[in-house]
């Protein structure tokens, strides 16, 4: 990855790198910085193989780091900057990181607690870049299976694992991208996923300097500031969770008239949600599916098709196999068993964006694979013209009166209710039927106050199965999530 950076900065110094707020930087600027930023590291010790962890926003000084440790041959380590000190503590001892580069240095005792040698706050560091002048040396050699990136899972249902990503299996995604959307020079990535985020580092970072092409940036997502410096810089591309584009939807204010190439992912998208945004902004959103252990992307929507819609579960195709991405269907129970079409089963995954395992996890890593195969802990169903529906995660099926319920489909039913903003729902206890549904509904503002919860269980009473339907319905000002728009289930149990 980092020759392919490298190339496009030779080829094209002088072309915009980044656009952050109303900023630009080259490929050439951010090159020089990326390379002080190696030599600034080879001082401090650190070498091929070693971990540099970022707290950082999406913010020039993220690619800088992530670019002068690829020079040092070193291995990124992207932390939530919104973490607190138990997690902290937790990541940075698990991945033994050796500098933790941050926005302000507020956990430093206890980040030299858990071995990091060095935290650095990231202006400081700047300010250091200024007279560090970069020599040959500080460049090592880099190939294909070396460690990129030690990205961890996003820990929604336990102790957060770090996924080993490869130099290939970024490089590699990062090209699916760049001809899945028919990425060209006159492209303009908008960065509205986290960069820490493996969307953000492979979709946003890793595209944007194989291709050659600018990524926009604006420090956190605020859908006021996006729809401001989309009129400016006229992004063409973005790949984002549905959470983001319904913020955007909610936002008033003038829409731009662009914005071609929409994905999205992370998140279950309802096929209502398509239409209201289409309607907004003319623009169609194709899903998009991928893990951390896929480096992102190995499902997609072909650009310019339109998602077919399961008729049983009423879930939105995630698209097909990209390129190389070898997808099949196993049994729940008996993973040798291969479904058939339309029959409901594991995701298993095969193919070059696959990682390899998990940090310092081997019986984590051993139990993650069956026969070559990743197993995605995703239920889904293949149709008979190789479409992919993602009907749930296998941990958060509900059994209501013995028959199994999907919170997705659920979920789907909800956001068609044209109150609803954000909807989630979760098994609970039942004496009588075992488990039942439980909605949490974030209404629109305009709703808050008008729509009871009796509206809302009449409503998918007259939509859904008996035993489908949620029983009881508890609003809330916002559905929990994660900070790449993943909905916090764990949390709404505790609820």
């Amino acid at each position: 990855m980092i020759d392919a950076f490298e190339r496009s900065a030779g080829n094209t110094p002088k072309a915009p790198a980044i656009y952050h707020f109303d900023r630009i930087i080259s490929f050439g600027e951010l090159d020089d910085l990326a390379s002080r930023c190696a030599a600034l590291l080879g001082n401090w010790g650190i070498g091929k193989g070693d971990r540099v962890a970022v707290s950082l926003q999406n913010d020039p000084e993220f690619a800088i780091v992530q670019l002068g440790a690829w020079k040092r041959g070193a291995i990124l380590v992207p932390l939530n900057p919104m973490f607190k000190e138990r997690e902290i503590a937790y990541h940075l001892a698990d991945s033994g990181a050796r500098v933790w580069i941050v926005l302000k240095a507020d956990h430093a005792e206890q980040a030299r607690a858990s071995g990091v040698e060095r935290v650095v706050i990231a202006s400081d560091m700047m300010a250091q870049l200024a007279g560090q002048q970069p020599e040959t040396g500080d460049r090592v050699d880099v190939g294909p299976e070396d460690i990129a990136l030690l990205v961890y899972t996003s820990g929604t249902t336990g102790p957060a694992k770090g996924a080993i990503i490869l130099h290939r299996n970024v490089a590699f995604n990062a090209e699916v991208y760049r001809t899945w959307m028919q990425i060209g020079p006159g492209d303009v990535i908008l960065g509205l996923a986290p960069l820490f985020h493996i969307t953000g580092l492979v979709a946003q970072l890793a595209l944007s300097q194989a291709a050659g092409i600018p990524l926009m940036l604006f420090h956190r997502f605020d859908a006021a500031e996006v729809l401001r410096l989309a009129r400016k810089w006229r992004p063409t591309m973005c790949v984002a969770a549905i959470t983001a584009y319904i913020a955007l939807m909610n936002e008033s204010g003038e829409c731009p008239d662009f914005l071609p190439k929409c994905f999205s992912g992370g998140a279950p998208v309802a096929p209502s949600l398509t239409d209201r945004f289409q309607a907004r902004f003319g623009t169609y959103i194709h899903n998009i599916y991928g893990l951390t252990e896929s480096a992102s992307p190995t499902h997609a929507v072909p650009l310019g098709a339109r998602a077919p819609v399961d008729p049983v579960s009423g879930a939105l195709s995630i698209g097909v196999p990209v390129q190389n991405c070898d997808a099949k269907i196993i049994g729940l129970e008996d993973p040798d068993k291969e479904m058939a079409p339309g029959e409901a089963g594991e995701l298993a995954l095969k193919g070059p964006m696959i990682f390899p395992g998990y940090w310092n996890k081997p019986e984590e890593s051993e139990r993650a694979f069956h026969n070559g195969y990743f197993r995605t802990g995703d239920v889904a169903i293949m149709d008979e013209q190789g479409w992919f529906y993602l009907v749930d995660r296998k941990k958060d099926m509900i059994i209501a009166s013995g028959f199994k319920v999907w919170p997705r489909e659920v979920e789907d039913t909800l956001y068609q209710h044209p109150g609803v903003q954000e909807a989630a729902v979760i098994g609970v206890p039942d004496e009588y039927r075992g488990e039942t549904v439980k909605a949490f509904v974030a209404l629109k503002e305009e709703c808050v106050g008008r729509v009871l919860e009796a509206d809302i269980v009449l409503f998918c009473k007259e939509r859904m199965a008996a035993y489908k339907y949620p029983r009881e319905v508890v609003f809330v000002a916002e559905i929990p999530k994660t900070a790449t728009g993943k909905f916090l289930r764990r949390e709404l149990r505790g609820s």
